[in-house]
């Protein structure tokens, strides 16, 4: 009796490109895949850059991670949703997200600098038509700002998702990079009597603060509780 077909593994490291391969410090950059997912997952903003009448645009937005694909809403009214439903085949865009972890402050001005990670994405952006598609996105979108929001608020009705586009960006041409250890100063400064290290800066959620509308006795639900 034969069996089910074979599936192929799932590489474990985007394969580098020329516009993913950093020309300074290429030793900080990384292609591991759970590694680029990791950072995608902690953030909540990235900023997408494209073209736009021949001049470039970056705009802050959030956005949700669906396996390999990063997804990204907005009004049907704004500019670059609307520039992706019209682009054949897709909008060129450059997506990128950033955490800075710590502040590195050498003895040298010249030397200071800051703990990081980052992703940076390229790649065609498409406009979501397909309703079950858009479903699962917008509640990707939710669910990356809290896990478990999605089922704890009211869909989009025909009106809002009327008023709301959203676009895909594939996880295809991709890479991380890092910065991460201590000083790097000169060994002729190491004697100066600057002080040098880390200033470790840590994200954290502070108490929930109820809606006035709410009942006074609505309990805060146990995925907020949780974080």
């Amino acid at each position: 009796m034969q069996g089910p077909p074979a599936t192929t593994p799932e590489p474990t490291a985007y394969a580098p490109t020329d516009r993913t391969v950093p020309t300074r410090s290429p030793g900080r950059a990384s292609y591991d895949r759970e590694l680029v997912h990791s950072i995608l997952d902690e953030g909540y903003v990235c900023h997408l850059g494209f073209v736009r009448d021949g001049a470039p645009v970056v705009l802050p937005t959030l956005y949700g991670r669906v396996g390999e694909r990063l997804y990204v809403h907005g009004s049907t009214g704004s500019r670059p949703l609307r520039m992706t439903g019209q682009a054949d085949p897709g909008l060129p865009v450059c997506l990128t997200v950033t955490h800075v972890d710590a502040l590195v402050l050498a003895r040298s001005a010249f030397h200071h600098s800051i703990n990081y990670r980052s992703v940076v994405v390229h790649g065609l952006a498409y406009d979501v038509t397909d309703p079950e598609e858009r479903r699962l996105a917008l509640d990707a979108l939710v669910d990356h700002v809290v896990p478990g929001r999605a089922l704890d608020s009211r869909p989009a009705n025909k009106k809002e998702l009327a008023a709301t586009a959203v676009i895909r960006l594939d996880l295809d041409e991709v890479s991380a990079k890092l910065r991460t250890g201590g000083v790097n100063d000169e060994p002729e400064d190491l004697a100066l009597p600057h002080w040098a290290g880390l200033l470790p800066l840590r994200k954290g959620y502070g108490t929930p603060i109820a809606d006035s509308h709410l009942d006074p006795g609505t309990e805060v639900p146990d995925y907020l509780a949780a974080l």
